[in-house]
């Protein structure tokens, strides 16, 4: 039995890691009968109000799956020697919850398990991340009250119950666990059905399941994760809850993604309890990205009644993320905020790493901050809404990446980069967890961009080229910045070439990929044409010039990218009238 230590009238059960009780003996499993291979080692966690039938649940689940069954309270009381109500009674909630998180993380620590746990475990903050770093799989079983009524009659001996009126703690429990249990990385809507029929459908969901990808950009106290999957909008109060000082929130979307992609987040948050002071809609298109639009979020934004624990959500691609994360950055001197990409642009580059920013006339970002994301949730099936246009624009950047990262990622663009654009759903998925991991390496070496030589300043292969083609358009979304990016790079690759720093075959190469997959990518592909001297003006006006010197980025093969401040104006004044340029 395990021992009770009583140091005053208040103090709790000490839960010992080498009493046997703690830590039953359990058989070694391999691969989990019915389940992937996926979900291979993961323990089961059931949650939920008393009375949702979650040991009864369980009990099936662990037999259907060939694993052992565990009833936390059972374990608890049989580790404490102790009725859970005398526990409560003796040594107050508080140490019952710290005693019930020990005992918890014991069982789920070892060999795979199906757990059912007290109604008020998962409540439990502490619990809750106990849970999420032993990667357990948590089921919330949600049963309506009525159901959870009727079978709680006669639990007079649960300390809850006690001289008091079953439908009036039922209700009070609800609305405060519900958004909690919403945290569960399942929920199932259970019904007054055999217990039988519910079984079957938790474990056809288990079975089914694929958990989102999480990426970690380690910056110390900034730190944040990257979480990559399908449905996540819907679980975005959930998602968010765990990172956030406060279940309060203003979003920022545009008119074109509000309509398409708020009903779905409203559910999330609502699900979670997230109070939502304010949805803001700007215009669609990088016009948006200026001080008279930043001005008016910042307005409708604290007049609404944000403080400094009000998150601002950025639903949208990069401009709304850039507008959205500036707005956060300076309004009160700092409020926490999450990225929301919905563009393959933003979701695989603009959302990661911090840069926010507005354009002035004089060109693109050069008035900004870095403020990084608390989260960035990247959902994957908001890609199938983006028009064709906007999906082979995105694919700019992967394909910046590809260069970057090395041969293999790049024969994977050339390869896979056609099925990309035409909305295959496994390619989408692999080109933003492979973009994201770069970024977020990068992101992590060189947050600030710090590094004049390497480091973060190479993700700019292409922009010193792409940004003075969209600042001498305008903004006014004739002009893409996936498009101007995707000019960027084969303009990238020919200066390289002539230069010298890498083989003639490269331009072609990328120039050919980039054109199969339906973008422009030489001067001449654009539908305007433009002045030497002019593109030359807005490049020497690049965030990027140090001392007045003109800096890119070249290639000498994919993956190997360097800096260079040694580029020949005139050179370059070349490349752009044999490309087309007037001048």
């Amino acid at each position: 039995m395990l021992p009770v230590k009583v140091v005053s009238r208040n103090s709790a059960f000490i839960l010992t890691a080498e009493d046997p009780a703690v830590t039953p003996s359990l058989p070694s499993f391999g691969a989990v009968g019915g389940l992937r291979a996926g979900h291979t080692g993961r323990s089961i966690v059931l949650v939920g109000m008393p009375g949702a039938g979650k040991s009864s649940i369980g009990r099936r689940l662990a037999a259907r799956f060939g694993l052992p069954f565990l009833d936390a309270d059972t374990e608890i009381e049989a580790a404490a020697g102790l009725p859970i109500t005398e526990i409560f009674a003796r040594y107050g909630e508080a140490h019952f919850r710290d005693g019930e998180r020990r005992v918890i993380s014991r069982l789920i620590s070892g060999p795979p398990v199906v757990l059912a746990t007290g109604g008020g475990a998962y409540a439990d903050a502490l619990t809750r991340k106990a849970i999420r770093a032993n990667g357990a799989i948590a089921v919330w079983l949600h049963c309506p009250l009525p159901v959870l009524l009727r079978r709680v009659a006669g639990r007079e001996h649960r300390p809850m119950f006690l001289n008091a009126d079953p439908a009036e703690v039922l209700n009070r429990l609800a609305a405060a666990r519900h958004p909690l249990y919403a945290e569960a990385d399942m929920v199932i809507s259970c019904t007054d059905e055999a217990p039988e029929a519910t079984t079957r459908r938790v474990a056809e969901a288990l079975e089914n399941w694929r958990p989102a990808l999480r990426l970690p950009v380690t910056l110390g106290e900034r730190s944040y994760e990257v979480v990559i999957g399908q449905g996540l909008l819907a679980r975005a109060g959930a998602l968010m809850a765990p990172v956030l000082p406060a279940r309060r929130v203003v979003v920022v979307t545009d008119e074109n993604v509000g309509p398409r992609h708020l009903p779905a987040l409203r559910a999330g948050l609502e699900a979670a309890a997230f109070q939502v002071l304010a949805e803001i809609t700007v215009p669609s298109g990088e016009a948006s990205k200026g001080f008279a639009c930043l001005q008016s979020v910042l307005e409708q934004m604290l007049a609404a009644g944000a403080d400094r624990r009000t998150a601002v959500l950025a639903l949208g691609g990069g401009v709304v993320g850039d507008l959205a994360g500036f707005a956060a950055a300076v309004a009160l001197r700092g409020l926490p905020f999450v990225q929301l990409p919905t563009t393959l642009l933003a979701q695989v580059d603009s959302s990661v790493g911090g840069k926010t920013g507005v354009n002035l006339s004089l060109g693109k970002n050069l008035v900004g901050a870095f403020h990084q994301p608390r989260l960035v949730l990247a959902d994957t099936d908001t890609l199938t809404t983006l028009p064709p246009r906007e999906l082979r624009a995105g694919y700019a950047e992967v394909a910046k990446h590809g260069l970057l990262s090395g041969e293999a990622l790049w024969q994977w663009c050339e390869a896979n980069g056609e099925k990309l654009v035409a909305g295959d759903p496994a390619a989408l998925a692999h080109a933003v967890l492979e973009s994201c991991k770069l970024k977020s390496a990068v992101v992590a070496s060189d947050e600030r961009e710090e590094s004049a030589e390497g480091g973060r300043a190479l993700l700019n292969l292409g922009h010193t080229f792409g940004h003075a083609f969209e600042a001498e358009t305008g903004y006014g979304g004739s002009l893409l910045h996936g498009e101007a990016v995707a000019v960027g790079l084969g303009l990238a690759a020919a200066i390289s070439a002539r230069l010298g720093h890498c083989s003639q075959e490269l331009p072609g190469r990328v120039i050919g990929h980039l054109q199969a997959c339906g973008m422009p990518a030489r001067v001449r592909d654009l539908p305007r044409g433009y002045r030497v001297e002019a593109l030359i003006g807005r490049m020497r006006k690049d965030k990027k010039v140090r001392d007045g010197a003109l800096r890119f980025v070249l290639l000498k093969a994919p993956g190997e990218a360097f800096t260079s401040a040694d580029v020949p104006v005139d050179a370059v004044e070349s490349l752009l009238r044999d490309e087309g340029c007037a001048g």
